[in-house]
């Protein structure tokens, strides 16, 4: 690899975080530092400073390409059929993706920052395209005028489903359940629950 003058600002940027996947592949989490990655592309680690304010700003640029992976990964996923359907086929995806990309998605979940140190907004806009993903499915639940309410519910069955990929990422499901079929059922209830509550003209 050549030095600091063969690559322009943007070109190292890019190295430095295909380095870091490869690093964070092969050694995990716990292992990825700026020194690693300037090794791995055959620079300084000060020359990385140059482009990233220390290690925690470079695990957030990281995060940012986990979470545009996610999206690239789902979006295209098929939201007819009704929605415990599309939330079923979206939910299996999600777990397909935690599976295939372990470290990555354990150091976006894992990492965070100093507390006087806050995520970059375009990091929220992420999230927020993901979980739009979400309310897509979930939408002919929610009539006019409770866009609030199919937020929220986008968000608990976000949240529930990431418990599961956390618990068979740590091996700590039961030896007889799967991710998958404990997403099922989630599904399912959830789904039958805000039916009921639209029946009945009640809402979360």
């Amino acid at each position: 690899m050549g030095r600091r003058s063969d690559h322009s600002r943007e070109e190292l940027y890019g190295l430095a975080l295909d380095a870091a996947e490869r690093v964070l592949q092969a050694k995990g989490p716990k292992n990825l530092t700026v020194r690693k990655v300037a090794s791995e592309i055959g620079y300084s680690h000060g020359t990385l400073y140059n482009i990233f304010a220390d290690l925690d700003d470079l695990i957030v640029h990281l995060n940012g390409r986990t979470l545009d992976a996610l999206y690239q990964a789902l979006k295209d996923i098929p939201v007819d059929g009704g929605p415990e359907a599309a939330l079923t086929r979206l939910s299996k995806g999600y777990i397909a993706f935690t599976r295939r990309h372990r470290n990555r998605w354990s150091l976006l979940f894992e990492h965070h920052l100093p507390h006087d140190r806050k995520l970059p907004e375009w990091h929220y806009e992420k999230v927020l395209r993901l979980l739009a993903l979400v309310e897509v499915a979930l939408s002919p639940l929610f009539p006019p005028g409770k866009e609030k309410e199919r937020v929220h519910s986008a968000r608990a069955l976000w949240s529930a489903l990431h418990g599961i990929c956390s618990l068979e990422g740590s091996r700590k499901l039961a030896t007889h359940e799967t991710a998958e079929a404990l997403s099922e059922s989630l599904v399912a209830f959830y789904v039958g629950g805000l039916t009921d509550a639209v029946r009945k003209g009640r809402y979360v």
